[in-house]
């Protein structure tokens, strides 16, 4: 696997990283919707990763030693099944006929906590791309020598 290719799996993980800030916010900016477009409370969203290519096939002859690795990807986005949070307010317009009102599965700490995840490996791949730009840099440099 030639260094270079190390751009695109960092590459890969910058993306698959900025679409999971992009869920986290949409499931903050979420956390008080009562009711969707199908009548039902909003469900917290979350992202599946996966990688493109196994590292077992990069080493036996599925892959062979000149493929490339490709990095992650997003395998796709699900609804978090855990229970909706019901709170007793029969006055409510959406409450139901016991006079429970059902407020999204979001807990918004749980979501800082994902974010600030998120970012930190998004700065960590950040970092490994400039690394590999720098080394193709004095790569150049030594063949302009």
């Amino acid at each position: 696997m030639s260094f270079l290719h190390s751009l695109d799996i960092a590459g890969s993980a910058l993306a698959a990283q900025r679409t999971r800030m992009d869920i986290i916010s949409q499931n903050i900016a979420n956390q008080e919707t009562y009711k969707t477009e199908d009548g039902t409370p909003y469900r917290r969203q979350l992202v599946v990763f996966e990688e493109q290519k196994s590292f077992e096939d990069y080493l036996t002859e599925k892959g062979g030693p000149k493929s490339r690795y490709e990095g992650v990807r997003i395998a796709k986005i699900v609804e978090d099944q855990s229970e909706l949070v019901p709170i007793y307010d029969p006055s409510h317009p959406d409450a139901d006929e016991d006079g429970y009102l059902y407020k999204p599965n979001v807990d918004n700490t749980k979501e800082q906590i994902d974010l600030l995840a998120a970012t930190n490996s998004y700065n960590a791949n950040v970092t490994a791309l400039n690394a590999v730009k720098a080394m193709s840099s004095k790569a150049l440099e030594i063949f302009k020598a």
